[in-house]
């Protein structure tokens, strides 16, 4: 998920950027036959690329906070405990660098021309938002791996949701945990997702619940 929004918020500024240093320069716009400053509908282009940077990055951020409250409501899970702290500093890595890259682009963007203010004030918004939650997500123990009898939630930067129904092998692979479904599907997480300390409780949880009959685990997670 965050690499596809990462990709999708690259693919949308750079156009973004485009148009900022055409105007902010003053730049010829030859298909127009007109220069930067004198494009027509300026803020509306403007406007227009902050809405849906904000809807994408907002889409995200929403998606994040709502799954680290879900995974917060530990009464409602058979299992729950804290990623391990190898995960968690490194998602709080990406936080930073995601944090600092939009923080960046706004005080860019808006140096180069303050006309481009509604994609400046989303960037600072997208980067504040990337501190605040990784500030709370830290400080509150709110990054968390949870079980319930129909799923696991994994919650940090990213949201992961890895349902029982359809589930047909559960194997490890170097430094990731992968479920494996009927048609192929598989889903994999960070082995290190989970805590050293807490991976016996959280094999045997899933053993409880999955039906051994359907479900394969490879020698690799029985021994996680």
């Amino acid at each position: 998920m965050n690499k596809f929004v990462n990709i999708l918020l690259m693919l949308i500024s750079f156009p973004a950027l485009a148009i900022t240093v055409y105007v902010g320069f003053d730049l010829p716009v030859e298909f127009l036959k007109t220069t930067g400053n004198n494009i027509p509908f300026k803020l509306e282009i403007f406007l227009g690329f902050g809405a849906i940077l904000l809807i994408v990055g907002g889409r995200r951020s929403m998606r994040r906070w709502t799954g680290m409250r879900m995974v917060s409501q530990i009464s409602r899970f058979q299992w729950n405990y804290p990623m391990g702290k190898t995960r968690i500093r490194q998602a709080n890595m990406y936080l930073n660098l995601e944090a600092v890259m939009h923080l960046f682009l706004s005080i860019g963007t808006y140096t180069i021309t303050p006309q481009a203010w509604p994609i400046s004030i989303v960037y600072l918004t997208l980067g504040i938002d990337h501190l605040l939650f990784e500030i709370y997500g830290t400080s509150r123990n709110k990054f968390r791996v949870g079980i319930t009898k129909n799923a696991i939630v994994v919650a940090d930067r990213d949201v992961k949701i890895i349902y029982f129904s359809g589930l047909r092998k559960v194997s490890t692979q170097q430094q990731s945990l992968f479920f494996d479904y009927i048609k192929e599907l598989q889903i994999a997480i960070p082995i290190d997702a989970v805590a050293a300390e807490n991976r016996t409780s959280f094999r045997e949880t899933i053993e409880q619940i999955v039906d051994r009959d359907k479900v394969f685990f490879s020698e690799g997670f029985k021994e996680f």
